[in-house]
């Protein structure tokens, strides 16, 4: 385990003595777990999207020619 300071505002400072008590931990340990918890999910975001840039781009189209976009955006056709 490594030491660090960590210098806080009142207010977050007030928050965090608030949330450690009513979670029964010290304020070191709640600032832990929220780093280690925020960790955890950058990490599984990182995964997920290594993953899905890791998949081959889908195909929008079967061969045929792309509508323009001119008709893409008609109102007219709608009404």
């Amino acid at each position: 385990m490594r030491n660090v300071t960590v210098t806080l505002d009142e207010r977050t400072a007030r928050w965090a003595c608030i949330e450690a008590a009513r979670r029964d931990m010290s304020v070191s340990r709640l600032i832990r777990t929220l780093l280690e918890e925020n960790m955890r999910v950058e990490d599984a975001y990182d995964a997920a999207m290594r993953e899905y840039l890791s998949q081959p781009a889908l195909r929008i189209s079967t061969g045929g020619a792309y509508p323009t976009r001119d008709e893409i955006h008609d109102r007219a056709g709608l009404r």
